[in-house]
């Protein structure tokens, strides 16, 4: 088995872990809910159902993105993890911010009769548990990686293209801080007799969904629209293309990536003019073969002899830009 298939494979148990965790914490939460009468308790219930259907979304991405690449999609389908996990994103924001703030505008505006509190807070507890077992399975992989790309964890975290693990992170991280809130609210409406503490903790528990929807958000939104590899990593690419013979300068330089572990190298390469065509066609060979071992994550790379700066004011033709 590949590292690729590798790490896919452990994506997949990690949405798995938090896709089941999350189903069975949505239903006792609404449970707990309706018996004790708390909005914090139901908008957690929400939280945890707009989880439920973003691990749905996340295993859809993972499983559409594995896809060969065809004659219609001739560079596969990596890219489409980032729609699915957009859309995830946006489930995240709709079925948890929006309810959990809506809720917690009419508690504060209507009040509410509160119950008895034993039951949510033993379901609070078990779903703190559950919560932070699938947080776990996720740091490991995401600390993992890290290690293995030799990237600091926060730094791997923030720009990581495996928007599945950075999604089960954060949304279990928002789901613990959500549970501590709710749980605050109950106390605070148990000693106080007021339903203000509950409509408080979700509204809280609304915003901080918010942040989390709109980190995701942006996060797919860019590796939609294209984003490079790393500059450290675009040097090494420049300095790697420079050693193989008959090369004698990079151009113009793009990098693409396409999915966690596969990135797509253009460039347009200055080759020696005294290089014949056979030399020229066996260094373009040479530095992809190179660049591939040096980057398991480059799959495609493609070079485009160009004349260089010199040759084209020879010729009379335009410098390259």
């Amino acid at each position: 088995m590949t590292p690729e298939q590798e790490g896919g494979g452990e994506s997949v148990f990690t949405v798995v872990v938090a896709a089941v965790a999350n189903l069975g914490i949505a239903l006792a939460k609404a449970v707990a809910g309706i018996i004790s009468g708390s909005s914090a308790m139901l908008s957690e219930a929400a939280h945890s159902v707009a989880d439920t259907v973003t691990e749905v979304l996340l295993l859809t991405a993972l499983k559409r993105s594995e896809k060969p690449a065809d004659e219609e999609h001739p560079l596969g389908y990596g890219p489409e993890r980032y729609i699915w996990a957009m859309l995830a994103a946006v489930a995240t924001f709709v079925g948890g911010a929006v309810f959990s703030i809506y809720d917690g505008i009419h508690t504060l505006a209507a009040g509410e009769e509160l119950g008895d509190p034993l039951v949510s807070y033993v379901v609070l507890l078990i779903a703190f548990l559950l919560e932070g077992f699938s947080l776990r399975t996720g740091l490991r992989q995401a600390r993992g990686e890290a290690r293995r790309v030799r990237a600091p964890f926060k730094l791997y975290l923030r720009h990581t293209p495996d928007t599945a693990v950075k999604a089960v992170v954060l949304e279990d991280s928002a789901a613990l801080i959500g549970l501590v809130l709710a749980a605050g609210g109950l106390l605070g409406g148990q000693l106080t007799g007021s339903g203000v503490w509950d409509g408080v903790a979700s509204l809280l528990i609304g915003l901080l969904l918010l942040v989390v929807a709109w980190v995701l958000g942006r996060s797919n939104a860019e590796l939609l629209i294209g984003r490079p590899l790393p500059k450290p990593m675009r040097q090494r690419i420049r300095a790697e293309l420079l050693e193989v013979e008959h090369i004698e300068a990079v151009l113009e330089l793009i990098t693409l990536m396409q999915g966690p572990r596969e990135a797509l190298v253009a460039a347009k390469i200055d080759f020696r003019d005294r290089s014949t065509a056979a030399q020229i066609e066996w260094a373009c060979e040479t530095a992809e073969l190179r660049l591939r071992s040096v980057f398991p994550a480059v799959t495609r790379v493609y070079l485009d002899p160009t004349p260089g700066f010199a040759q084209r004011r020879s010729e009379g033709l335009n410098p390259w830009p």
